[in-house]
């Protein structure tokens, strides 16, 4: 419980792009509250790579370094709750946590990031993060060489099927049904020797999460390392929505090059507003969220 109730800024999320915006406004004496429940879409995942001084870390060790060092700036809060409801007001807006708590502030960042719709294949959820990606520059160097699958199709399948060609030669795309393939597609994976299988996965057989088999609707069964896999996802949160937050055609909340939403006064970093999805881009985007919604501060206030 935090004895403060208005805030120049309230924090939704505080994680990687909630800490780094929350950072910068506390280097900037903004009183700030991060508002988070925990449950961060890599909680799963061994190691986070790609992202300097901290490759091959725990996602968790990397968080908890950046917790202890944003909550050194005296002005910065942080509470484990869940904020449920917000409201604009005619100065601000309000946040509303399940643990009852009703705090206001002038500006609001949401760094709720997104949540990964799994398909109803046996065992795919306790492989995602693990041995089952979904991103190249994240994982794809653990398992480089290894036999891999591509669990997708059209041009998510052939955005993916180049990036995993240049790290293994044992590609096969799983499209889960009729394969949506230009001819020119089928050109590009027939020269690179990609196999391409219509029949459904029905489970994901593995030991602790990591990948031993591929189990087909048809019964049979395939030997696979690795599986890529472009899931569907939604906001984890519906509050920039609720709040009148414009979505784009691809379901990220829409943002200016400044990291603002549509609606004035709302921020919003992280994987919820870009396709770019990694822990780097979510520090960037949090540092920027934070400088330009100081600078929006300090022009109202001069």
């Amino acid at each position: 419980m935090t004895t403060l109730k208005n805030f120049d800024v309230i924090i939704i999320g505080g994680s990687y792009a909630g800490l780094s915006a929350a950072m910068a406004l506390g280097r900037s004496l903004r009183n700030v509250l991060m508002i988070d429940s925990g449950l961060p879409c890599n909680r799963q995942t061994p190691h986070s790579h790609n992202f300097l001084t901290q490759d091959g870390e725990t996602p968790a060790a990397i968080a908890a370094a950046a917790k202890a060092q944003v909550l050194k700036y005296e002005t910065v809060q942080f509470l484990n709750d869940k904020a449920v409801d917000a409201r604009q007001l005619e100065k601000g807006f309000s946040i509303s946590t399940a643990g009852g708590e009703v705090f206001s502030a002038k500006k609001l960042i949401f760094a709720t990031g997104i949540k990964d719709i799994m398909p109803d294949i046996k065992g795919f959820a306790e492989c995602w993060g693990i041995s089952v990606v979904h991103c190249p520059y994240c994982h794809g160097f653990e398992i480089r060489n290894k036999k891999t699958g591509i669990l997708a199709h059209g041009a998510r399948a052939m955005h993916l099927a180049p990036l995993v060609k240049n790290l293994t030669e044992d590609i096969t795309i799983f499209t889960g049904g009729t394969a949506d393939f230009s001819k020119e597609d089928l050109e590009k994976l027939n020269k690179h020797h990609i196999r391409i299988v219509e029949t459904e996965i029905s489970e994901v057989q593995h030991e602790n999460g990591h990948l031993t088999k591929l189990t087909l609707a048809d019964g049979k069964s395939m030997n696979f390392e690795a599986l890529y896999a472009a899931v569907p996802f939604t906001q984890h949160s519906d509050l920039p929505e609720k709040l009148g937050c414009e979505l784009t055609e691809h379901g990220y909340i829409t943002t200016d090059g400044f990291q603002q939403t549509t609606v004035k006064g709302i921020y919003a970093c992280g994987d919820n507003s870009v396709m770019m999805r990694s822990v780097a881009n979510a520090v960037y985007s949090g540092n920027l969220t934070g400088a330009m919604l100081n600078k929006e501060l300090v022009d109202e206030e001069f």
